[in-house]
């Protein structure tokens, strides 16, 4: 899948080292628990929209759930070469939230995802909103959903609550 001149190639791999890697290093500070009143179709894409509070918000997301997800991110996550691989390895999908006419690849890319069934992780209101909820960022959302029409299907749409409770002594449950 191409991105620029990128071509975007998520690693299992690399996402599940990572994966583990996070859980090992999140279960010394969080107790994550998972209440599930929707079950994710194990086939056809799903675009799941978490509420967007922390940086952990993302590892918590890719730790909850049992499929490899893709993530649509802010562009300047992906300015250094080092990190931008990384990320790209993870399957994050960067876009510009100034100017989206620069995001076009990206969109190209993530409707190419949906159209194979893959798990895309969106936060909505595209920053963090920690007491409250933000303004959310529609134009993607609403390009998803008239690319339904191209499928000839609905593609289910997750909200995915994140609540922090209070920290007792180094954990927190989550």
């Amino acid at each position: 899948m191409r991105i620029g001149k990128r071509v975007m190639k998520r690693s299992s791999f690399v996402y599940v080292v990572t994966k583990r890697v996070a859980q090992l290093i999140f279960s010394v500070f969080y107790r994550i628990e998972t209440e599930r009143k929707e079950i994710l179709p194990d086939e056809g894409p799903v675009v799941i929209l978490p509420k967007h509070q922390y940086w952990t918000d993302i590892p918590i997301i890719s730790i909850a759930f049992t499929p490899l997800l893709y993530f649509v991110a802010k562009k300047e996550l992906f300015e250094y070469p080092l990190i931008r691989n990384y990320l790209f390895l993870l399957g994050g999908i960067p876009v510009d939230r100034q100017q989206s006419i620069r995001s076009l690849n990206s969109f190209r890319s993530l409707l190419s995802l949906l159209r194979a069934g893959e798990k895309i992780v969106i936060f909505p209101e595209g920053t963090y909103f920690r007491d409250g909820v933000g303004a959310g960022k529609s134009r993607l959302l609403q390009m998803i959903l008239s690319f339904q029409d191209e499928l000839k299907y609905r593609i289910p749409f997750v909200p995915v609550g994140i609540r922090y409770g209070e920290r007792k002594r180094w954990r927190r449950r989550v």
